[in-house]
């Protein structure tokens, strides 16, 4: 009889999906509605798919959508502790899109986002921001404050630095909704593929701290 129960116990164990499994770090993307998925279906948004390709690449990660649609990195800033468990090892950081949209202050943007990083970093979690560039019909003298604060910033706090969370997708009507600002589904797909070895290096250095 025992012999049975166990036998059983295994094939029910070789059965259990490997996904159910507890993942060995957790990341947490801590954005606006570029990484939040904004109008796509469920499978297609950026955290989806950044799963997928982590997952075929062998990495044992959970990938949390932690994206708010039309968040300011105010916002971002104000939801933080409740946004980033306290077991995350790794958070990427896309916010700033909405700032610069309004116009609102670079030197508020810097402040949020440096914050944001500070904070992240004194709880040992590694960050990566993925920074984002001034629309310039808002002018040379904003762009010229407002591009250079990501990079700066993750210098400053020993955060890694994807340059542009939209490169090779904006201004792209291909890659893009009707409206001309939100990765479609083929847009997310390119973001992941360009972002995905920086994405690898994030994980690298939360296994290694």
């Amino acid at each position: 009889m025992n012999r049975l129960i166990a036998v059983v116990f295994i094939l029910l164990y070789s059965f259990y999906p490997v996904s159910a499994q507890a993942a060995d770090l957790k990341l947490v993307v801590l954005g606006d509605s570029l990484s939040a998925g904004y109008q796509l279906p469920p499978d297609a948004g950026f955290t989806t798919q950044l799963q997928k390709a982590l997952d075929s690449r062998g990495h044992s990660v959970e990938v949390v959508n932690a994206g708010v649609s039309g968040d300011t990195t105010s916002g971002g800033l104000s939801r933080l502790d409740w946004s980033v468990a306290p077991d995350t090892d790794a958070v990427i950081v896309e916010l700033g899109a909405n700032d610069a949209l309004r116009g609102i202050s670079p030197e508020i943007t810097r402040k949020n986002i440096e914050e944001i990083t500070a904070r992240l970093r004194e709880r040992g979690i590694e960050v990566m921001l993925a920074g984002m560039l001034a629309p310039r019909n808002l002018g040379p003298e904003y762009a010229d404050v407002f591009d250079p604060i990501y990079s700066e910033v993750a210098k400053a706090h020993g955060a890694l630095l994807y340059p542009f969370f939209l490169e090779g997708v904006a201004l792209n009507p291909d890659l893009n909704l009707s409206d001309g600002m939100h990765p479609n589904a083929d847009g997310v797909a390119v973001i992941v593929e360009n972002i995905l070895p920086k994405v690898e290096d994030l994980l690298a250095k939360a296994q290694s701290s």
